[in-house]
């Protein structure tokens, strides 16, 4: 589908229009905000997205971006992916398939639940870092690597963590290690080179 210049252009353009568009006349008939983001329908309350709309070759659906709190009573959500935690979609094939009462309850109950601050936040990394032992040698070893690298930030004391951790033997953990001392040294991440680019 070509890049949509407005919502009215983004359904016009899609295989089901008039499914679209009697999706778009229940959702807003509610007191959400429509806008376009990632070149489709999304609608907010208070500049936080709660629903979406999306039109692919063989079918098109609803996207409720915190999808996980509904009820799901009638059962008509699905998890779009395995790895997706929060989000999930109400597929329709046809405007036969769309059941506007049950679309508008669904609607409803995912604005409610935005205004009760209902949110899946995305899983932070935690803080602490387990310092392999070829490294942890290192700093026994040398005071001085370990005061630079607990200046590092927790992010690229992991990335320093995690490059030795992952190789399988013990002859790359130490050419690694020894690698990676000089740009510990100096203060710098593993992967800064790439991050500025």
């Amino acid at each position: 589908m070509a890049k949509a210049t407005s919502v009215e252009a983004y359904i016009e353009n899609s295989n089901f229009p008039e499914a679209l568009n009697l999706l778009r006349e229940i959702i807003t008939s509610t007191e959400v905000e429509e806008s376009l983001k990632w070149n489709a329908p999304v609608y907010a309350i208070g500049g936080k997205n709660v629903i979406g709309l999306g039109a692919f070759k063989n079918h098109f659906g609803i996207w409720f971006f915190n999808g996980v709190f509904l009820k799901d009573e009638k059962q008509l959500l699905v998890n779009a992916q395995e790895t997706t935690k929060a989000l999930r979609q109400m597929r329709f094939e046809s405007i036969e398939d769309i059941d506007k009462n049950a679309v508008l309850s669904y609607v409803k109950e995912a604005i409610e639940n935005q205004k009760l601050g209902k949110e899946l936040k995305p899983e932070r990394k935690g803080k602490t870092v387990e310092v392999p032992e070829e490294l942890q040698n290192a700093f026994d070893n040398n005071s001085d690597l370990k005061e630079h690298f607990e200046a590092l930030t927790p992010g690229k004391q992991r990335e320093y963590c995690e490059h030795i951790a992952s190789a399988k033997r013990d002859t790359t953990k130490l050419s690694r290690l020894e690698k990676i001392t000089p740009m510990i040294m100096k203060g710098i991440g593993l992967n800064d080179k790439y991050k500025n680019c």
